[in-house]
């Protein structure tokens, strides 16, 4: 008796699948519940184990062939012992190897690198945290900062070569070509989605956070002691979360079919990560009930687990509003695309010093750039003015945001 294991449905609108790996061979004996195939959605990367123990007879498709929810994967021969198996007729693939941040091609076979000493290598902590997100060994590369020290380019550079296909024919202009990954064409999509069902705009404007980048830096080092990383970003969502107490329209949606908005009573904030395989959105639940240490742990969890493909796609879904924090890579102002089926999203750039009129006098004072993208359908750019400069006024006093807690 043959059975067949079909793709189930994943649930959250999920349609397809792509083969990431078997992790089974046509041949072998399972048991029940036994994992047997790695699939990427695109909201996680996700094992799933047979319902039924057997002889694996057939393999459907190869690995990285995109999959129908309902199509076949597997065939298995029910109590048989071992059989000559049907070899599956995929097409050649080259031979790739997974890692924490994603697919990348095998190397091909050459004499072993003797790894750096890590006391030899120079690299700046900023440098070292971007080759940890993109998968980068240090010890492999040759710096050409000065006296050899590796800079963000050389890590991108890396990053950039690993990810093209070293088996691929180049075209007479140098291009590859190379298929979308799940999670590219979902942000592809979801994109597209908010363009076209949107009427979004943004508004942007400045604020003197002074008084709070000299609290994240009295604070930093007592939580560093707890491996606990303080950054700006809780104490953004925070702001956010008090302002829309205020202004209640930007923590909605809008349901195409009725017309009509949907009001959230619970702040779930959408947090852009950005990741090897493209910016993906850990959602933060009931950010009122979390304090800034709260929301710092959780941050770093979720990221951890994002750029590490190990996040469930329960993790990913139910925002309400979302928040961009691309001052992190540098950025100062921009024109965030919303995160449908929010109708605002939070841009915030890069504090840095600048002349500032403070107290009657002009002083070099710390400025954060926020952008704000909202859905004109919801709200009018006076509000989205009073709701943009009410999170700046929170930034500006932290001291409100314990205040006015609740």
């Amino acid at each position: 008796m043959e059975f067949e294991f079909k793709l189930a449905d994943l649930g959250e609108g999920i349609t397809e699948a792509e083969i990431r790996s078997w992790l089974v061979k046509p041949g072998e004996r399972v048991e029940e519940h036994q994992p047997v195939v790695e699939v990427e959605t695109d909201k996680a990367v996700v094992e799933l184990p047979t319902p039924r123990a057997g002889q694996v007879v057939k393999l459907h498709n190869a690995e990285g062939e995109i999959v129908p929810v309902g199509a076949a994967l597997l065939t298995i021969r029910i109590g048989a012992e071992k059989e000559p198996p049907e070899i599956p007729k995929a097409q050649p693939q080259r031979k790739e190897s997974f890692g924490i941040v994603g697919q990348l091609p095998e190397a091909e076979a050459q004499p072993p690198k003797m790894a750096k000493p890590a006391a030899e290598i120079k690299a700046l902590p900023s440098v070292r945290t971007l080759a940890k997100e993109l998968g980068v060994a240090l010890e492999a590369l040759t710096g050409s900062g000065p006296d050899g020290s590796i800079s963000a380019e050389d890590v991108r550079q890396a990053a950039t070569r690993s990810a093209l296909p070293k088996q691929a024919v180049p075209s007479e202009n140098g291009s590859y070509r190379k298929p979308m990954r799940a999670v590219r064409r979902a942000i592809a999509r979801n994109l597209l989605k908010a363009q076209q069902l949107t009427a979004f705009v943004t508004n942007m404007d400045e604020f003197d956070v002074t008084r709070l980048w000299e609290l994240k830096l009295r604070e930093t080092g007592s939580l560093a002691e707890r491996d606990l990383p303080l950054t700006f970003l809780p104490f953004f969502m925070k702001a956010v979360q008090h302002a829309l107490v205020e202004f209640p329209r930007f923590n909605a949606q809008v349901e195409e079919e009725s017309s009509e908005v949907i009001f959230h009573t619970s702040c779930h904030m959408g947090i852009a990560v950005d990741t090897i395989d493209g910016l993906m959105v850990p959602v933060l639940k009931n950010i009122g009930q979390k304090s800034i240490i709260d929301l710092a742990e959780e941050l770093k969890l979720l990221s951890e687990r994002a750029r590490d493909r190990s996040i469930t796609p329960d993790e990913m879904q139910g925002s309400t509003i979302t928040v961009t924090n691309f001052g992190s890579s540098g950025g100062h102002y921009a024109t965030p695309i919303l995160n449908y089926p929010n109708v605002a999203i939070l841009g915030c750039g890069r504090i840095r010093p600048k002349p500032w009129v403070h107290q009657g006098e002009i002083a070099i004072r710390q400025i954060l750039p926020l952008s704000l993208t909202f859905d004109h359908r919801v709200s009018d750019g006076a509000e989205a003015c009073r709701f943009l400069s009410r999170i700046g006024h929170y930034l500006e006093d932290p001291g409100l945001l314990f205040i006015e807690s609740v």
